[in-house]
């Protein structure tokens, strides 16, 4: 029951951003979606990284009869795509395979091997559905906020030095190499992400059950939660509000190479296309959560959360996408969701909600803060500085402290307290 209300709540959401997404007149995520079995997909990678996921629950005889089945489809919709002279391109097989699970699921399963399918179909198109979803809410965030509070932004930036400026610059001068190497990292987010879950689920077959929590309940939280913010405090980024891609409606066309003139930071008109998704960072967010979530993995492994929570910070901030203050928000953000979905699942108390409840106040100061408090930040670099620094320090210290403490102690007991026997 549970599952299915879940499964109701999602497909209303949905059917809600399908409906918003035709009154402005484009396709919403679910035509989107659908057009990928035919059509060549926008990410293969994504696709088969999706259908990894999904057979997580399958045995390995079953995996390399869906991944041959897969491969064997996009072969021939390659040879049909050429023939009729449209766009090649791989992953709809992948996305064939797992609506067949679908299917094999509710007509040829039954009980809890039933279950145990969908729900692995469920979490390959999580992934698949997220992403297009996340394109559509940053379709109705353009449409919806035609005014953009950037200068508060770049003004409350200068506290910290300016760092997209910075690195902006920093990317420059490593040349071709540095700069397509940071941005396959930021684009193939999501694959890393397949690669700390899958290792999260390996046993999922053997266990015929998934375990409490994982990196993917994290990931759909936070793309779930962040475009609402989006929705509060509208932000472009740094190379479009002040760079080359932002056009005529770019306030100037100074980005990474001098600093804006800004005098009493104020809001301004943009355009109808470019998404408002800076404030918080999600990519940091999403990083972060890798990061977390490989720190009790192989060797291997940890290194590479580490690397990728690297590149994509300097990805966000070399490529003008976000300002240093974005990412600050955006580690807040993300260590707020973790804690709060960790003690949901080891059982609600006192220390849970202490550390939500400090994570949302932080949160909450810092938005206020760019917003009412960004020209007093630029006045005064050195106090507010170090205190933006400190904020997210003393939730990055609470979470580890807290979570050690978790560990080193048993969950609460969720089972009601007996009552005594009347006599």
């Amino acid at each position: 029951m549970l599952w299915g209300a879940a499964g109701l709540v999602v497909l209303g959401f949905l059917i809600a951003l399908e409906v918003s997404a035709r009154h402005y007149g484009l396709p919403g995520p679910m035509t989107t979606q659908a057009r990928e079995l035919i059509v060549k997909p926008a990410s293969g990678p994504l696709l088969y990284a999706s259908m990894a996921l999904m057979m997580v629950v399958l045995t390995w005889r079953q995996r390399f009869i869906a991944l041959g089945a897969a491969i064997g489809i996009d072969l021939v919709l390659t040879l049909v795509r050429w023939l009729l002279d449209a766009r090649i391109g791989s992953g709809s097989g992948a996305l064939w395979v797992i609506v067949a699970c679908a299917v094999i699921a509710v007509t040829r399963r039954t009980g809890a091997e039933r279950t145990l399918l969908l729900k692995g179909v469920g979490l390959g198109l999580i992934l698949v559905t997220g992403r297009k979803t996340g394109d559509t809410w940053l379709l109705i965030t353009s449409k919806t906020k035609p005014e953009v509070l950037d200068p508060y932004l770049v003004t409350a930036d200068q506290a910290l030095g300016n760092p997209s400026w910075v690195v902006g610059r920093v990317v420059e001068a490593t040349g071709n190499i540095g700069e397509n190497v940071l941005d396959w990292v930021y684009v193939q987010l999501a694959v890393a992400a397949v690669v700390a879950a899958l290792y999260q689920l390996r046993n999922v077959a053997r266990d015929r059950a998934f375990p409490s929590h994982h990196l993917v309940r994290t990931f759909l939280v936070i793309g779930l939660l962040g475009p609402g913010i989006y929705m509060i405090f509208p932000v472009v980024g740094p190379i479009y509000a002040y760079g080359a891609e932002g056009g005529s409606w770019a306030a100037a066309e100074v980005w990474p190479n001098a600093l804006p003139s800004i005098g009493t930071p104020e809001a301004f008109t943009f355009d109808e296309f470019t998404p408002r998704n800076c404030m918080p960072s999600l990519h940091t967010a999403w990083s972060v959560a890798i990061f977390v979530h490989t720190r009790k993995s192989p060797r291997l492994l940890k290194y590479a959360g580490t690397f990728w929570l690297v590149a994509t910070l300097a990805a966000t901030l070399g490529f003008g996408y976000h300002y240093g203050v974005d990412l600050i928000a955006g580690v807040v953000f993300v260590l707020t969701i973790e804690a709060a979905l960790r003690g949901l699942n080891r059982g609600w108390d006192r220390s849970a909600t202490l550390i939500v409840a400090h994570g949302v106040t932080t949160f909450a100061a810092l938005l206020v803060s760019y917003r009412f408090l960004a020209t007093e930040m630029a006045d005064y670099p050195w106090v507010f500085g170090p205190l933006l620094l400190l904020s997210m320090a003393s939730v990055i210290y609470v979470y580890v402290r807290t979570t050690r403490a978790w560990d080193a102690q048993p969950a609460p007991s969720r089972e009601p307290k007996s009552e005594p026997e009347l006599v």
